[in-house]
């Protein structure tokens, strides 16, 4: 055994979330590295989808809209903000992709601003769809975007933010923490800062949810998104799930004005009015079905906690970078663990070309144009072992000089 591979094995024998890897369907493949873009699924989830088809479905047919569905996406809200996001209930609710409810909640917060407030401050380096969505509401209701110039190896800082807002701002929309290089935002500063200068804050959580803590109510955030088929095991198009605090309840409304998001959608009445609360950021009919995996995926992260998975997640990391280092691979993003979300990406010049080989070896990490190979650890179903094989192909990939 290799020295990577001696230490990997010291790590898993004393990782207390170690047993949790056996409850998730596991491949052929050498090492997936590669969670923080999709999850693995859990072994029950399947048997949940068959007996949800069975009874649920099948036994119940359309009975179960009053049983239980139609109230499904604001409770599957809550218990998501209960467990992972530290929020109260009645300010979260699951349902469309993460596209459409940033939408939503971007383009609600920019029509509540004031007209003088005309700009929309963002990162000139997060996630493509957010640039491209806010791209369009600038375009849609005249105002401008100010772009935050963007270390790809960090993310925006206090300074940042601060310098970047004012009179004129409308919204604030960041990464909690950036998808590329996985810096974790001082959520709580930049939000006090937009707030001082009279702005709210959108978050994405997209990487930190169910990969590090989230106090939605301890930050007095006023906006967040984010999706489930990352960490929290929701599978491929699972839905998302959007976060208005309470206090904007009644004062910011909906651009997509479904009838879900109806006073009394079953009414089939004229006119358009809008539920009281949360629920009036629905819009058409629920995906039901689609949200069975993330119920499963919630069971386990109540059990085990975030906390505990996040002390993995630091373990994994700092794992992951010490591997790095030893090869002699820039590291492009923050050294420091507390400024760092799940992931981490590395730089080389033949990044495209090494991640195809790895990928043919068993080995799955993704490509970050320009120069990036990202390495995504989910705690719970990523062992020590895996980044130490991976690391080890990698190895012998490289070119010796």
């Amino acid at each position: 055994m290799t020295d990577l591979e001696v230490q990997a094995a010291e790590f898993d024998a004393a990782d207390p979330l170690a047993a949790c890897r056996e409850r998730f369907l596991l491949g052929d493949e050498v090492a997936y590295l590669d969670g923080n873009s999709l999850g693995r699924p859990l072994a029950v989830t399947a048997d949940a989808l068959a007996r949800f088809t069975r009874e649920d479905w099948g036994g119940r047919l359309i009975r179960a809209w009053d049983e239980q569905w139609v109230a499904l996406p604001t409770e599957l809200g809550d218990r998501l903000a209960a467990v992972l996001l530290g929020a109260a209930p009645g300010q979260t609710l699951v349902g469309d992709s993460t596209s459409v409810l940033l939408y939503k909640l971007a383009r609600a917060a920019v029509d509540a601003a004031p007209a003088d407030r005309d700009e929309i401050v963002l990162s000139d380096d997060d996630f493509p769809t957010d640039r491209y969505l806010l791209e369009g509401i600038a375009a849609e209701t005249g105002r401008t975007l100010r772009w935050i110039p963007t270390d790809h190896a960090g993310g925006v800082s206090v300074e940042q933010a601060a310098a970047a807002v004012g009179p004129r701002t409308a919204l604030v929309v960041l990464s909690h923490v950036t998808y590329r290089s996985g810096h974790l935002a001082d959520a709580v500063t930049i939000t006090q800062v937009a707030h001082a200068a009279g702005a709210p804050v959108l978050w994405d959580l997209c990487h930190s949810v169910g990969s590090v803590p989230i106090d939605l109510d301890g930050w007095g955030a006023d906006l967040a998104v984010g999706c489930t088929y990352k960490y929290l095991g929701g599978g491929p198009g699972a839905p998302a799930f959007a976060y208005v605090a309470a206090r904007h309840h009644g004062v910011l409304r909906q651009p997509v004005q479904g009838w879900f998001g109806r006073r009394d959608p079953f009414a089939m009445a004229a006119g358009y009015d809008p539920a009281p609360g949360i629920r009036q950021f629905l819009s058409g009919t629920p995906p039901v079905l689609a949200t069975v995996p993330l119920q499963v995926g919630l069971d386990l992260y109540a059990e085990v906690g975030i906390d505990a998975v996040r002390a993995k997640s630091v373990a994994l990391t700092e794992f992951a970078v010490a591997s790095a280092d030893a090869l002699g691979l820039e590291l492009a993003s923050p050294r420091d663990p507390q400024r760092r979300g799940g992931h981490v990406t590395i730089r080389h010049p033949d990044a495209k070309a090494l991640v195809a080989a790895l990928w043919e070896r068993g080995v799955i990490p993704d490509y970050r144009a320009p120069d990036g190979i990202r390495v995504g650890l989910a705690p719970l179903s990523t062992s020590f072992a895996e980044v130490a094989a991976g690391f080890g192909v990698l190895a012998g990939l490289m070119p010796t000089s």
